[in-house]
């Protein structure tokens, strides 16, 4: 059967939530090639949600993670509708969109349904809802024809997997309610081409499901319904998750105490809001969540253990913003500086906390004092400048800040906002007798940390101008690192900074050999 791209290029493949609406097949497929009828939308209906009803050329809409949160995975979303409509956003293009934060590449399927004959295909159902009978019976001619829909969806990703940047071996099938009908249908009639590596029936119908054998292969499968869903779907998600339990497979069930039927991504401020949370721990769990592209700290702590240290970071900025105990014990163990003694402080971020550990030597022969905190911000440097600064009373300061607030380690950033903060830290200075030098903030064209923020070089650039302009402005000692650190793309080379932001102790002797005769002239003025 020969396929087609509706949009051929697929350069877009790595931009965050890229859609391509890809035709299943050329053409009307088999089974339906008398349908005269087309594809329509209903957002006015009981359901209260955008339906989709006549589909009769088949398609999946492709939503694509960004390459820095790509796994490789993919998951096939069959929204469900009682084969006569699809509910295309709460139960397709929403969940899409969760799966690409969580960097799986999510499919929507369109499959064909029932012929609807008036413009309120919804009402048209909720009629046929009171006799489940008679609704199979007229179910039952379309169910096969959605099942190769599915069969052609899978064989479709997993044949074009190299360009969508996929695993063709963690391709999974996912539905809701009739959805998950088609997904076990799918997974119980597949061959090594079109069948899923994992599988999730969400509130699925199981006497129109077409088969019963469990897949020799291991295919994991994961189960969630409501206890009170009103179309009785329960008892059949238990059925299903002990076939495949009894099978072998790796199998896990989440019956919900309320929620109803159809929950999908509906808030209902209820536990099954967050149903898909645990399917995204579930995900974690089979090893379908391990990003193909982990940025410098991930590969070097593993992705778990940055996860993690996100989260402390966050609950720390929400305990102890400006972490202001870090030097508590060395400030109270540094005495008083003695007559004569030039001693400096240099203050800022993870820059000075690496720049004073790689070459304590170069600090403790010039009286240099580091009190750089990784991460930190212009207004959390502000908040311990008392005690990081004048309580050690030097004769001057080397205030060096504006990475991360380019970065928003700690909000979106704003540029007056942490020239205000500089400013503020050198009046503080200056008005308690110690002298000022301000450096420029250091070349990066992106920060392996928060890769989502893209190139902000020219940023960087802008932010250097305000602190020179406002240096000159005051006649304050303006070093400029930028100038003598930055290449062709105004970021750094990895000789000077491995990771583009951090130095390495090439890039700390060109720091050293600019910083040291601004600080001895200002010490002698």
């Amino acid at each position: 059967m020969k396929i087609q791209l509706t949009i051929a290029v697929l350069f877009a493949a790595h931009i965050a939530f890229a859609q391509q609406v890809i035709q299943l097949y050329e053409g009307k497929p088999k089974g339906s090639e008398d349908w005269t009828w087309t594809e329509q939308t209903s957002s006015n209906n009981l359901f209260n949600t955008e339906v989709v009803y006549n589909v009769v050329r088949p398609t999946l809409t492709a939503y694509l993670p960004p390459y820095y949160l790509a796994t490789g995975t993919a998951v096939i979303i069959a929204p469900g509708g009682a084969f006569h409509t699809l509910s295309i956003n709460s139960e397709g293009a929403d969940v899409a969109k969760w799966l690409n934060s969580k960097g799986v590449a999510a499919f929507v399927l369109k499959y064909r349904v029932v012929h609807s004959v008036t413009d309120d295909p919804v009402r048209e159902l909720m009629a046929k809802m009171g006799d489940f009978k008679q609704l199979d019976e007229e179910n039952d001619k379309v169910i096969p024809l959605a099942m190769a829909d599915g069969l052609t969806a899978v064989r479709y990703v997993r044949d074009h997997a190299k360009a969508f940047d996929i695993n063709p071996e963690k391709i999974g099938f996912m539905g809701f309610s009739a959805g998950g009908t088609l997904t076990m249908s799918v997974a119980y009639n597949g061959t090594d081409e079109n069948r899923p590596n994992f599988v999730a029936p969400i509130y699925a119908y199981e006497p129109a499901i077409i088969g019963a054998t469990v897949p020799t292969a291991k295919t994991p499968i994961f189960v969630a319904v409501a206890g009170d869903d009103q179309l009785g779907m329960m008892p059949y998600s238990i059925n299903i998750y002990k076939k495949w339990f009894d099978a072998g497979q790796p199998a896990e069930l989440h019956i919900y105490e309320k929620g109803g039927h159809g929950f999908g991504m509906r808030k209902q401020n209820l536990p099954t809001d967050s149903w898909y949370e645990r399917f995204g721990d579930w995900l974690h769990l089979q090893g379908y969540l391990k990003k193909l592209y982990p940025n410098k700290y991930e590969k070097l702590f593993g992705e778990d253990a940055f996860a993690e240290g996100l989260v402390k970071s966050g609950e720390q900025l929400q305990t102890n913003f400006a972490n202001l105990g870090r030097y508590r014990e060395a400030n109270e163990r540094t005495a008083p500086p003695k007559p004569g003694e030039n001693r400096v402080v240099f203050l800022g971020n993870s820059i000075t906390e690496g720049w004073a550990s790689a070459d304590s030597a170069f600090f403790a022969d010039h009286h240099y004092i580091g009190r750089g905190i990784s991460g930190q911000t212009s207004p959390q440097l502000l908040l311990r400048f008392r005690q990081d600064v004048l309580d050690l009373h030097p004769k001057a300061v080397v205030i060096h800040i504006g990475t991360n607030d380019v970065a928003e380690n700690t909000g979106p950033y704003d540029p007056e906002f942490t020239m205000g903060n500089i400013r503020s830290m050198a009046e503080l200075a200056r008005a308690n007798g110690i002298k000022v030098i301000l450096a420029s903030v250091l070349p990066a064209t992106k920060f392996e940390w928060r890769r989502a923020l893209g190139d902000r070089s020219a940023m960087i650039v802008d932010l250097n101008k305000r602190i020179k302009a406002y240096a000159n402005q005051e006649k304050i000692p303006y070093v400029d690192y930028h100038s003598a650190m930055k290449n062709d793309r105004n970021g750094m080379d990895p000789n000077i900074a491995e990771d583009g932001v951090h130095p390495t102790m090439d890039g700390y002797r060109i720091m050293e050999s600019l910083i040291v005769p601004v600080v001895e002239r200002v010490l002698k003025e």
